[in-house]
């Protein structure tokens, strides 16, 4: 079984005061677009969450998500992808790990991930990456990668636990920049807007 893990546990500290995932895409904020999204593909759905975000928490709630608390959030992205890791349903397979302020990614593109996964070897990593090959999020990670993705920590993502993967990877082509574009600073929301719009 895959299921996504949507990693919305980050101080949102670039955005000038603003929290990113509160934004709204769709008519809707952020994470709750992104959320809704990945229930589409009819996968489990966690969102790691920090334990100071009523707000995050709330939005969750709103959409029967189930969050996962990062007691520790504020020490990095890794702690957020091992803590989620370990709290995983117990008949997951595989993992897809989705950056929350990602609202390029579209429902199509990660129904494209999970039929991606469905006919490529059980030893794979899958990831997404731009139509030029540059890689991207999301990343479908194989049950043999759950250990060093619970051993992870700091602010490191999981790139260690795909160069050391002795296994296929496997990269998914997504349109446009949808793997690429994620939202850290004012300059980024204006931009998308400015696009989505557009």
């Amino acid at each position: 079984m895959l299921t996504i893990l949507i990693l919305a546990a980050g101080a949102s500290s670039r955005m000038e005061g603003r929290d990113k995932l509160t934004l709204p895409v769709d008519g809707l904020p952020m994470l709750a677009t992104m959320v809704l999204r990945a229930q589409a593909t009819r996968a489990p759905v966690l969102v790691a969450l920090p334990p100071d975000n009523p707000t995050r928490a709330a939005i969750v709630a709103d959409c029967d998500g189930a969050p996962v608390t990062v007691r520790d959030a504020a020490h990095g992205m890794g702690v957020s992808i091992a803590t989620a890791t370990a709290a995983r349903p117990r008949e997951t397979s595989a993992l897809m790990i989705l950056p929350a302020d990602m609202p390029a990614l579209t429902r199509d593109d990660l129904v494209a991930m999970k039929e991606a996964w469905q006919t490529s070897p059980k030893t794979a990593i899958l990831r997404a990456v731009s139509p030029d090959g540059h890689p991207g999020h999301p990343v479908i990670f194989p049950a043999s990668c759950f250990e060093a993705l619970e051993h992870l920590t700091g602010d490191h993502g999981a790139r260690e636990v795909i160069k050391a993967h002795d296994g296929p990877v496997i990269d998914v082509p997504l349109p446009g920049t949808h793997a690429l574009l994620d939202i850290d600073s004012p300059e980024d929301w204006t931009a998308f807007k400015g696009a989505t719009q557009g």
